[in-house]
């Protein structure tokens, strides 16, 4: 296939037996591969309160990942905007920016806390991600230094950081209005996605930070020696989702071999399959053909692999496979 722009979203999760550091530096481990495998940008999320996952403050685990490399790009996928203030946004991603000149994106969300009890914790309600677009453009403006508080965000002020918006629903409208690259990701439901990009690229107004439409689309792929390699790196996340929509919380990730030997109810098996369907999974050449196809279809620019799983090796196994194939 033609060779396509390749990058990874680590979401840190943990595993079962293993620690939240781990799950850290394995996320900085994966980093250094994914350079060398010439991979464009890794990022990091942000999750507050998930068992799951240990990516909680995303701006402090980039530093942590720029200062273990040396080209790749470092950002984050991303930075939940209603959460924060933007002025300290903006600060903090100024200090990357300057320890790391020309290496740090910005990726930005609009969601807030996973539960009523984040949300509390964290001073928010779910309708704070209303005021998204308004808090995007005094995030911005601090770059600009166009703030009319009379105050400047040091050392952002003058920077130029690569902004992204994540566009769930919303997103793509405002990502748009703001002239800003934008990723997309629903694998699992194609038609939908293909509408936000066209709701995308027909409304986009060139801004000082991108002149045309930019679109990054994410999923989770997988690619391994067989289809049944393939499959297997799927089931710790399906089994996660499921175990997270019937009991109410988002657990480690646990083997594959493990959640096989489940006895599953009737609701926490079709929501196991259903997780483990509209992915793209297989050899390499069923994966080749798949992604031509979504390319063709969305006319994306690159493609930002969320995929986890139990088995980190496997992973890696899967991350050089698919730079294989998309190098051209």
């Amino acid at each position: 296939m033609d060779p396509v722009r390749l990058s990874v979203l680590d979401r840190s999760r943990t595993r079962e037996g293993h620690t939240h550091s781990e799950a850290l530096r394995d996320t900085v481990r994966l980093a250094r591969e994914l350079e060398r495998l010439g991979y464009h940008r890794v990022w990091v999320s942000e999750h507050h309160g998930v068992p799951g996952v240990a990516g909680s403050a995303p701006t402090v685990l980039a530093a942590a990942v720029a200062g273990a490399t040396r080209t790749i790009r470092v950002g984050t996928g991303g930075v939940m905007l209603p959460n924060h203030r933007p002025l300290v946004v903006a600060e903090q991603f100024g200090v990357l920016e300057s320890l790391f000149p020309g290496r740090i994106d910005m990726g930005l969300g609009r969601s807030v806390g996973f539960t009523d009890g984040v949300r509390r914790a964290l001073g928010r309600d779910k309708g704070d991600a209303e005021d998204f677009e308004a808090q995007l453009a005094e995030l911005l403006g601090w770059f600009r230094g166009t703030s009319p508080t009379g105050v400047h965000a040091r050392p952002a002020e003058g920077l130029t950081v690569p902004p992204f918006v994540l566009a769930m629903g919303e997103g793509a409208g405002i990502a748009a209005r703001a002239g800003l690259p934008v990723v997309i990701g629903d694998l699992r439901n194609r038609e939908k996605m293909r509408r936000g990009i066209d709701h995308y690229r027909d409304r986009f107004r060139p801004s000082v930070w991108a002149p045309e439409p930019y679109v990054v689309v994410s999923g989770t792929i997988a690619v391994a020696g067989t289809p049944e390699e393939a499959r297997r790196l799927l089931i710790p996340e399906a089994w996660s989702m499921a175990h997270s929509r019937t009991r109410g919380t988002f657990p480690p990730l646990p083997p594959a071999e493990r959640v096989e030997a489940l006895t599953m109810t009737g609701k926490e098996r079709d929501f196991y399959e259903s997780g483990l369907t509209g992915h793209i999974a297989g050899t390499e050449e069923q994966v080749a053909h798949e992604l031509e196809t979504l390319l063709k279809e969305t006319g994306a620019q690159e493609l930002l692999v969320t995929t986890s799983t139990y088995d980190r090796e496997a992973l890696l196994d899967s991350y050089r496979r698919l730079a294989a194939i998309t190098s051209g």
